[in-house]
């Protein structure tokens, strides 16, 4: 049975990047009736985000990710989380140590730098000087008395290590490009080179699907695996993901977008934004100077309280932007992938059912921001409505939006005047104003100037109300009927008469359809509008 994983560490939230490498591990699973497991490697104790684990969670949840074994299933390889593994990994770092394949080592971080400035002098690449002779643990308990890190560091073999990888075929590794690596760390943790090999052996994986700078980590995984008698699983390093300016695509990107947007801005009350992201002036002048970077939350906090829309990067970032999980799933889906046909919309049914792990390409992938809006907007246009409302309604909630206020009745009239919508939050943007307080209204500078003191447009805004108070029965159809009427008859486009009242209503030019917008305030909140309009610029 193929059994496939995906190991995330909890160091920050989930990127579309290891979205794609769950995905990839999920479809092969699911294409062949094998086993997903979800597993947290969470060794890295001083990078541990708090929020993290869960938001992973859930991010694979809303994506419809499910595991067969991990966190909240039941499996018979558990604990699923590495730190609660910590006497398994002492168990085979101490079968290393006995067979002499591994050594303590004392080296202070001044230390290993200095051995590693004098390689970069010499022109040499940096390989760690195995000692004659292996520490004791009598020198062992000497450097902790001493107050020197101890660590665990294996001995790599010496002759060439050959990697037979899906995508890529055979790859070489010489000796002089390996070095002998840390396998525990100072704090009694193991490394993510030697948790990773050891739990791919005790959960019976039998397949490795993951990025491409992971390539360089697996010859180190592979020694480990020979030294040990474990099992070698199918590798397969999947292309890098680069964004539109070339680069990869980087979760860094949305810090480095906000502190561009700080420093772009004068007269930034830093104060005021560091109180905003819930953190103190000294660690915000810290991110400034690129030397700290704080918790997402912090980050999203205080580009909301400077206006300041950042790239989506994590998978959060995209429900949070409105997009569909089917949107999601089918553009990652596409990404170093290929159904090898000129398929590209397709439910994740389709693609298990044509998912072909030889089918992985070799060469980089683009991702097409205006490609994703595309697919998502051709999502919203075929899913299901009664899905598509679960989808609005938990977007709606996450975003405290008011119209969380409405009937699913009001909500799927909603949906439906606005068809070819790119997201979920194009659609909020433009029919929030029919829950809202009809003094509430926030009216747009632009398009007060541009369409209400405008030639006559005021004029016109009162003769729409005329016509509106004179209408014996409020349907779509009926309202239709008399702005168009009144076009007519005053020689004038329909968007004459329709933008006037479009931002009576709605405070701007973009809305809902201007029938529908009258059709769901109601004509009392309608005429009501129009008069706060009249008497608010009456005299500009």
């Amino acid at each position: 049975m193929i059994v496939t994983r995906f190991a995330p560490s909890p160091t920050g939230y989930l990127h579309v990047g290891g979205a794609r490498t769950a995905l990839f591990n999920w479809l092969l699973a699911r294409k062949t009736g094998g086993k997903f497991i979800l597993r947290i490697e969470d060794t890295d104790i001083k990078r541990n985000t708090p929020t993290a684990t869960q938001q992973v969670i859930d991010d694979l949840k809303w994506l419809g990710i499910d595991w067969d074994e991990g966190p909240e299933v039941d499996g018979p390889n558990g604990p699923y989380f590495q730190s609660q593994r910590l006497e398994t990994y002492k168990k085979y770092i101490q079968q290393l140590l006995d067979a002499g394949m591994a050594y303590y080592c004392f080296d202070t971080p001044e230390e290993l730098t200095a051995m590693r400035d004098k390689a970069a002098k010499e022109k040499r690449n940096f390989s760690y000087p195995r000692p004659e002779k292996f520490p004791t643990m009598e020198d062992v308990e000497q450097a902790k008395a001493e107050g020197r890190p101890v660590v665990v560091r294996f001995c790599m073999p010496d002759e060439d290590i050959v990697i037979s990888d899906v995508i890529r075929g055979e790859v070489r590794f010489a000796p002089a490009d390996m070095s002998d690596f840390i396998i525990q760390k100072s704090d009694g943790y193991p490394t993510y080179h030697f948790a990773v090999v050891v739990d791919d052996e005790l959960m019976e994986v039998t397949h490795v699907m993951r990025g491409q700078e992971h390539l360089m980590n697996t010859p180190y995984h592979q020694a480990l695996q020979k030294e040990l008698g474990f099992r070698t699983p199918t590798y397969a390093h999947m292309s890098v993901t680069v964004s539109e300016g070339g680069g990869k695509l980087s979760k860094r990107e949305r810090p480095k977008a906000l502190r561009t947007a700080i420093k772009s801005k004068q007269d930034v009350d830093l104060e005021e934004l560091a109180a905003a992201g819930g953190i103190t002036v000294e660690e915000l002048e810290s991110f400034l100077k690129k030397k700290t970077t704080p918790d997402m939350p912090a980050i999203n906090s205080m580009a909301d309280a400077l206006g300041v829309h950042l790239p989506e990067i994590n998978v959060v970032d995209f429900f949070n932007s409105g997009y569909l999980p089917e949107t999601l799933v089918n553009f990652l889906g596409l990404l170093g992938w290929s159904p090898g046909d000129d398929r590209e919309i397709m439910p994740v049914s389709e693609q298990i059912e044509c998912f072909d792990i030889k089918r992985l390409t070799k060469s980089n992938s683009l991702f097409d921001r205006k490609k994703l809006q595309s697919f998502n907007t051709e999502h919203i246009r075929m899913i299901d409505k009664d899905r598509l409302l679960e989808h609005f309604r938990a977007f709606l909630q996450a975003q405290d939006s008011p119209l969380l206020k409405a009937s699913d009745e009001v909500l799927k009239r909603v949906l439906h005047a606005t068809e070819g919508s790119r997201t979920l939050a194009e659609i909020e943007k433009k029919s929030k104003f029919i829950v809202l307080p009809n003094d509430e209204i926030e009216y747009d500078p632009k398009s007060v100037k541009k369409v209400l003191l405008k030639k006559d447009g005021l004029r016109m805004l009162g003769l729409v109300r005329e016509r509106m108070a004179g209408l014996e029965e409020v349907t779509a159809e009926n309202i239709e009927t008399a702005l168009r009427s009144l076009a007519e008859e005053q020689e004038v486009g329909l968007g004459k008469v329709a933008q006037p009242l479009r931002v009576a209503l709605c405070g701007t030019t973009v809305s809902l359809p201007i029938f529908d917008s009258v059709d769901l305030l109601g004509m009392d909140n309608t005429l009501e509008r129009i008069d706060l309009t009249l008497e608010k610029f009456k005299n500009e």
